[in-house]
């Protein structure tokens, strides 16, 4: 997600109050006495406001592209760090209170810069307060000390000023670790919410079109029926119209469940034989995984779990024909159902589908979720299979793992939340 280009704009308006701050504080500390020789400051501040009506002149004619935005919110951090750096340069620094201000520039760029940027300007920041301090304490720059007193101030030794060297240094990282880590928290967050309407999108769409098949569906069924009716006296017709049947009683099941599946929370957790569920994919997969693929199963003893049963048949369905797919010149299939021993799997079943392909690269790992992301475009994948897996098992307070090795195979973990012995749900 980008922040909007008006962030540029805000930046001007709040900078032409910065200004006038200067000069009221700068025109108070020299009246106190605390400021011998203002008029450093007062250049710098009408600096601050030439350069800013040079970035309000500016704005009336940039195109606001996100390439313009960044270019221009970063000439604008640049001339407040050297803004900042001369009224602090000409006000005592290592004295200064006000020198912990560079934190704000810094909470700009990280929350506003991408790429490398930030960091660039954090390692300017720190070189020059660095320099600055270096170069007063071996006398080599002129000093501008401020007087809290009317006696004169003393001079620093170098321990003090290396520990506020540290002190600030260390804080102005810390800032711009934190908010880079907002920022790319607000990434992800906006990217998995874009997703999930998208994926509602398509959800609705389906389950329109379920709607169309459900009506014809109805009329269908009653025709069949009459037909049974009168062919009672054919065994073999009579057969072919109980299989006829049945194909539209899975139709009917099938556009029934889309359509719950559009709606938001559309899943009835309840307890879940993972076990039962397993079988259960076990004969839908039969006919279609070939005699080149062995099926290994490996069934535990373990308890149920909050889920829905049909849902988690359909998402390790949807695991298996993936599997299959991947070994196209045969290999092994393995379902296995465990009770999670680690820390991070405690009080979890966990389902493992693991096969023997080609495996699936380190670079693609991050992506197979995405929704329309597909490595089998030319075989018609869609790409929609595991972003609807993920997003069935978040419906089910559960979470999908993968692991990986090339030429080795690819294992899929789903893990849901265990139902303890007496049948009640955990309790957060």
């Amino acid at each position: 997600m980008r922040l909007p280009p008006e962030g540029a704009r805000w930046f001007v308006r709040v900078r032409w109050i910065a200004s006038s701050l200067v000069f009221l504080f700068t025109a108070l500390a020299n009246a106190v006495g605390v400021l011998p020789d203002a008029r450093p400051h007062f250049v710098v501040g009408i600096g601050m406001l030439v350069y800013n009506a040079v970035f309000w002149w500016r704005q009336r004619r940039w195109g606001a592209t996100q390439q313009n935005v960044d270019r221009h919110i970063a000439a604008q951090i640049l001339c407040d760090i050297i803004a900042l750096t001369c009224l602090l340069y000409f006000s005592d620094l290592p004295r200064n209170p006000f020198l912990f201000y560079y934190a704000l520039p810094m909470i700009i760029a990280g929350m506003y810069l991408r790429g490398s940027a930030p960091i660039g300007f954090g390692i300017l920041v720190t070189l020059v307060v660095g320099a600055i301090i270096l170069l007063e304490h071996l006398d080599l720059l002129p000093r501008f000390p401020m007087h809290y007193s009317s006696e004169p101030p003393e001079s620093l030794g170098g321990a003090y000023l290396w520990t506020l060297f540290l002190a600030l240094s260390s804080s102005l990282w810390i800032t711009l670790y934190f908010a880079v880590s907002i920022r790319m928290y607000v990434d992800r967050a906006h990217e998995e919410i874009r997703q999930k309407e998208k994926m509602v999108g398509i959800g609705q769409l389906v389950a329109s079109i379920g709607h169309e098949i459900a009506n014809p569906l109805d009329g269908v069924q009653n025709c069949l029926r009459r037909i049974g009716d009168r062919v009672k006296d054919d065994p073999h017709l009579v057969e072919y119209v109980k299989m006829m049947e049945e194909a539209l009683e899975r139709i009917e099941k099938t556009t029934k469940r889309v359509q719950s599946f559009a709606r938001p929370r559309g899943l009835e957790l309840q307890p879940t034989s993972v076990n039962a569920a397993v079988e259960a994919v076990l004969e839908l997969i039969g006919l279609q995984r070939g005699d080149e693929i062995a099926v290994e199963i490996d069934l535990a003893d373990v308890p149920l779990v909050e889920g829905d049963p049909y849902t988690l048949q359909e998402i390790l369905f949807n695991l298996c024909m993936n599997a299959v797919a991947a070994m196209p010149n045969g290999g092994r299939l393995r379902l296995r159902t465990y009770v999670g021993s680690s820390d991070e799997m405690a009080g979890h079943v966990a389902i493992d589908v693991a096969d023997t392909g080609a495996g699936i690269p380190r670079g693609q790992l991050e992506k197979i979720f995405e929704p329309f992301y597909t490595t089998r475009a030319e075989s018609g994948g869609t790409g929609l299979g595991l972003a609807l897996c993920r997003m069935l098992i978040a419906e089910m307070d559960g979470r999908i793992q993968v692991r990986s090795t090339l030429n080795v195979g690819t294992t899929f973990t789903v893990i849901l939340h265990r139902i303890d012995p007496m049948g009640k749900p955990r309790t957060e």
